[in-house]
């Protein structure tokens, strides 16, 4: 990152606090239904849940939460977390890995944008998200996530903020949910991000169904 991007994010993190610290607006605003609600068969995945150690939830503040794996029949497994914010006017903000995993020992290798074809859900064909390719000793992982809050696909910290701090004075909502999908490489980088879109296509109409627009 260049200084110039650490004083643009700095300064868009400082407007972020000031506008949410004089907002006094009452937020409702909840999940259309609970994460442990969240379909555990999906298409040909199946999933099983789990759990993150409790110290790990003390520092995400999230509101509600899924974590789960989900494999099918010929191998292909994905790791699914998707946590929800009612309001991210006290502190609690969303996390990005790029921040939380070199602190679990894995390193950022490579980070793109890619755009992935979800069908036609509503009016959206495309979403773009972001890409990680993570390494911590001989494994090696892909990662995909984003920013699904106020009804936008966000992929990207810095308009993750803006966003936030825009409709907390047009919509008084600072609600908001983070999604991260992860897939062990096994032959080959390609093959891995190919598995996370295939997975993220079967996942995507569940999640609009589960997160507030």
């Amino acid at each position: 990152m260049t200084y110039k991007n650490t004083f643009v994010l700095a300064g868009i993190m400082v407007l972020t606090m000031i506008v949410l610290g004089l907002s006094t607006h009452s937020e409702t605003i909840k999940q259309n239904k609970p994460f442990d609600t969240f379909p555990m068969v999906i298409g040909p995945w199946a999933g099983v849940t789990s759990a993150f150690d409790q110290k790990v939830y003390d520092i995400l503040g999230v509101d509600d939460s899924i974590l789960a794996t989900y494999q099918t029949t010929d191998g292909r497994f994905v790791q699914v977390y998707v946590g929800f914010y009612q309001s991210q006017k006290e502190g609690e903000q969303i996390h990005s890995p790029k921040n939380c995993m070199p602190g679990s020992g894995w390193n950022i290798a490579e980070t793109s944008i890619e755009t992935v074809d979800v069908g036609k859900i509503g009016s959206e064909k495309n979403i773009d998200v972001i890409k990680l390719t993570l390494v911590k000793g001989s494994q090696k992982q892909v990662a995909l996530y984003w920013f699904h809050s106020r009804g936008r696909i966000i992929s990207s910290e810095y308009m993750q903020k803006v966003w936030l701090v825009v409709d907390s004075i047009t919509k008084h909502r600072t609600d908001g949910s983070f999604v991260r999908l992860i897939s062990p490489v096994v032959e080959n980088e390609d093959e891995a991000l190919e598995v996370l879109k295939d997975f993220t296509r079967a996942v995507y109409p569940y999640l609009n169904e589960y997160i507030p627009s």
